[in-house]
């Protein structure tokens, strides 16, 4: 295969994941059927292209919900920096001069080995499905996941390879040691948009199984390419492109009309898709699959199916796991108390549940984004209830669901904490003042409140050791049985959130800033504001309630809308769940909003903040070609060195 080295190549031939399908399964989801061997003749069976088609979904698995490839699109921007247990692939993405960007870390390989033989995959059956008896609409999922693939190898390395050794957009089945890199026009012209409007021509309104994809997952990504190559097209600061090819910056408005019009489509024939009422409703566990996430990479508590046949008992850290979370999870476990009986104790021990899991503290939020002027500010955090349903911010004890039947521990100020009440508390800005850190829990820096039993310590303290975790992507189980969970440490049975239908106003919106229409990106950004104003259930007090704040989240958007507030808005909304640097680079504000921050040291006890500078020239707006790529290649060193993007040569 022309891209791959020879592990690639075979990966390819065995139709990348080997997994088949049987379409007509008493089922609604995807039937899979793990299969060890395929040949070159399975594409011209029946049997053999479904069994391509359902692989095609199978491949999300190995990069979404892979920590990773989470780290590679978060450390780095203006949300996450590495923790305290970070390793060397968590520094190096950072850019502050504890690591490098090279060609052999794992942000250069996150995606390439995986999303190439599923391209040549979808290669395969587009040419051999028709004869096969293969209608349009199962063919336009093919069209859809190769646009969708070299979408995402554009958006990170530039120009990649459109010949894989038997011709453009060719099915290869050849080994093939050389290759020849299109340029970001060529990819966009001569595969994404055309696949990806094949796709939308072609595909049904409805999903013909749970999770499969319709008219408006293609809208959504036919909206974001058409919106990424308009900001490609008019290169607004000047970022380097490679290969070298002209750009022509007058055509990026009629792009940037395309993308508006697209996602006005998705939002005015929405189909089977809606906002849910809160924010909060998307993204609690127990209502994973639900109306506004229009696309995922799937996983099951039913060990067979649901991770690649590995099983979610100790994960250990690999794909096709869903382990993404236990990056941004800082080590709660230990937090110890004096018990009623004067034994010491974990109060909040490692749990199977959404607001815990398995730590790993290597991914930790910067504090800049906690404090004044930033997206969580106090303002925000009052009337804002994405603030509530994106973060852990108050930590219950669980000591019970372990066997222990002490009836309290010692919490702030001597008080007493009982079985699922709050032991720790992250609190506002404001709030910091009103905190002594004296004579509280000494190993941990916490502080204490008058009156009040939870330790805490305000959002401005934030540090590589101790951080909110990310609710929103945390694990959920129903057999935990009422106790902590057998299998805390392993991957999560949850499916992981790719698109949602609620991108399209902050798609919409971006477009709009950019036709210099104000009304319309002010009209949609406050559809998303006034529902995160509405609050039905607070997670982090566990109870519902009943709130609504829309009309002063309305009344806060400021008059004029910026890309700085659209980008705002995206991390308020995706905040954590890999969009980010994909937005900071297409918009080319990484630089701008990512190169200095802010965030207390590695210890528990260490609150106060430092400042850190991070180098983020022009030409890494593009990832290195990872180096098994150029090792597997039969080229001369100066043809492997002109294959790599300049700045990692």
């Amino acid at each position: 295969m022309k891209t791959k080295n020879i592990k690639y190549i075979i990966a390819a031939a065995l139709v990348c994941g080997g997994i088949t399908t049987t379409m007509t399964s008493c089922s609604d989801v995807l039937d899979e059927q793990p299969r060890s061997q395929f040949d070159t003749t399975f594409f011209n069976t029946k049997t053999g292209i479904e069994g391509g088609l359902t692989s095609l979904y199978a491949h999300l698995r190995y990069f979404y919900g892979n920590g990773y490839f989470l780290n590679s699109v978060e450390t780095g921007t203006d949300e996450y920096t590495y923790a305290q247990s970070a390793d060397g692939n968590f520094k190096d993405a950072d850019l502050s001069g504890v690591g490098s960007m090279t060609p052999s870390n794992s942000i250069a390989g996150s995606i390439w080995g995986t999303l190439f033989p599923n391209i040549n995959t979808a290669s395969g059956i587009i040419e051999n499905g028709a004869a096969a008896g293969i209608d349009d609409a199962l063919l336009a999922e093919a069209y859809f996941f190769r646009g969708f693939d070299y979408f995402l190898l554009v958006q990170t390395y530039g120009g990649v390879p459109l010949d894989l050794g038997a011709g453009e957009l060719k099915f290869n089945t050849s080994t093939v040691r050389t290759s020849v890199r299109n340029t970001v026009d060529e990819v966009y012209n001569k595969c994404i948009f055309p696949d990806l409007e094949k796709a939308l021509a072609d595909l049904p309104e409805n999903p013909r199984l749970t999770g499969t994809v319709t008219k408006n997952v293609a809208r959504l990504y036919l909206a974001k390419a058409y919106l990424t190559y308009a900001w490609w097209l008019e290169n607004p600061n000047n970022i380097p492109t490679y290969p070298e090819c002209s750009r022509d910056a007058s055509k990026a408005q009629s792009y940037y009309q395309k993308a508006f019009a697209m996602a006005k489509a998705a939002i005015d024939n929405p189909g089977p898709y809606a906002l849910q009422p809160t924010f909060y409703d998307v993204n609690v566990a127990t209502n994973d699959r639900n109306s506004e996430v229009m696309f995922y990479a799937d996983h099951d508590e039913d060990e067979k199916y649901g991770n690649g046949g590995a099983g979610y008992g100790w994960g250990g850290g690999g794909s096709p796991e869903n382990f993404a979370y236990w990056m941004e999870t800082w080590n709660y476990t230990e937090m110890t108390a004096k018990a009623a009986s004067g034994a010491t104790i974990n109060p909040i021990q490692r749990e199977a549940v959404q607001a815990l899991g398995r730590p790993w503290t290597r991914m930790a939020p910067i504090a800049d984004n906690f404090m004044a002027g930033g997206v969580w500010e106090d303002a925000v955090k009052a009337i804002d209830s994405r603030y509530d349903a994106t973060f852990t911010l108050r930590y219950h004890t669980n000591w019970q669901k372990a066997g222990n039947t002490e009836p309290y521990v010692f919490g702030a100020n001597g008080m007493q904490v009982g079985p699922n009440e709050v032991y720790f508390s992250w609190v506002p800005e404001s709030e910091d003042g009103n905190i002594n850190y004296t004579g509280a829990d000494g190993k941990l820096g916490f502080g204490e409140m008058a009156g009040r039993p939870d330790f805490v310590v305000a959002v401005n303290h934030i540090s590589r050791k101790k951080y909110p975790i990310n609710w929103k992507i945390g694990i959920y189980r129903t057999d935990n049985n009422g106790g902590l969970g057998s299998k805390v440490n392993g991957g999560s049975p949850r499916p992981w959130s790719i698109a949602k239908f609620s991108e399209f106003y902050l798609l919409a919106a971006e477009a709009a800033v950019k036709l210099g229409d104000n009304a319309s990106a002010y009209n949609y950004v406050n559809v998303l504001r006034a529902r995160a104003g509405k609050q039905t259930f607070n997670q982090n007090d566990n109870v519902a309630v009943s709130v609504d704040h829309s009309a002063e989240m309305v009344a806060a958007t400021p008059a004029t809308i910026t890309i700085d507030y659209i980008l705002d808005e995206r991390s308020r909304e995706f905040w954590g769940e890999g969009y980010r640097w994909y937005d900071l680079v297409r918009t080319q504000k990484w630089t701008e909003r990512a190169s200095t921050y802010h965030i207390a040291d590695v210890g528990y006890t260490d609150k106060d903040l430092k400042e850190f500078k991070r180098n983020i020239p022009a030409n890494y707006y593009i990832r290195p070609i990872p180096q098994g790529q150029l090792d597997g290649m039969k080229m001369t060193d100066e043809e492997k060195t002109n294959y790599q993007n300049p700045a990692y040569r």
